[in-house]
């Protein structure tokens, strides 16, 4: 069935939880990664800025699929913010086109391995054959039970926590809870891990309100050149980490 089929859904069988199996002692539900370093990757190798991101989404294909045997309910990736519309239009128009093509070449593939794919930030503000083709992603992959893909599109996290609290506002009172409640992470587990590629230190207004007691991992590794073997190194060093929330 190819992406422009009629059907909604994908045909998968239900998901038992036995072709997953956890990797010991590690026990991450959730990662997340900030996708950093398409750019300076190209600049490096004298090439332009869009080889760069073509070859990040070849790591995105990588690193979902290695998920997928890591024991892993759901991989977040922070693939554009609400600050890159700053960049120049050319920059866009090109990240615009990958991501129509990641979504037709790979919908399949999603429908065959039961990921399902899920949104987090304003993409309706993208341009309507881009819209069409996330949404048609969304409600072919929406009944599949393996792992859950999240992308950020046009996401920003105090943009989020922000829209959270008015919701929550105009609900009742304001708590922790009923802010949780109203993210757009709501329904996910909780975040476990938070990578980021590059070198860079810093969130950079990505999942501030979920990473209250996540791990960090940072690599000096650009994002063309993250392998499965990478995830593999920060899920055994999160497998080592004792954590406490706090706790004494």
């Amino acid at each position: 069935m190819t992406a422009g089929a009629t059907s909604t859904h994908c045909i998968v069988e239900p998901d038992t939880g036995q072709d997953r199996e956890r990797v010991d002692g590690r026990g991450a539900r959730h990662v997340a990664i900030i996708m950093d370093g398409n750019g300076r990757w190209a600049r490096k190798r004298l090439l332009p800025r869009v080889v760069g991101h073509q070859r990040g989404v070849e790591a995105v294909r990588r690193i979902v699929r290695a998920a997928q045997g890591m024991g892993l309910d759901a991989l977040t990736l922070y693939a554009f913010s609400t600050e890159n519309w700053r960049r120049p239009e050319e920059e866009i128009a090109a990240l615009m086109g990958l991501l129509k093509r990641f979504i037709l070449s790979d919908l399949d593939e999603f429908c065959a391995n039961n990921v399902r794919l899920q949104i987090i930030g304003d993409y309706r503000a993208f341009p309507p054959d881009v819209v069409a083709l996330i949404e048609q992603a969304l409600a072919r992959t929406s009944a599949n039970t393996g792992v859950t893909l999240v992308i950020a599109l046009n996401y920003g996290s105090q943009d989020e926590i922000a829209r959270a609290a008015a919701k929550a506002a105009a609900k009742g009172p304001v708590t922790p809870e009923s802010i949780s409640a109203e993210l757009d992470t709501a329904g996910l587990p909780p975040l476990d891990l938070l990578i980021r590629t590059s070198g860079e230190i810093r969130l950079s207004n990505f999942l501030l309100w979920q990473a209250a007691y996540a791990e960090m991992w940072f690599t000096d590794v650009h994002w063309p050149d993250f392998t499965p073997a990478h995830l593999e190194e920060a899920l055994a060093h999160f497998g080592k980490r004792e954590r406490r929330f706090g706790g004494a």
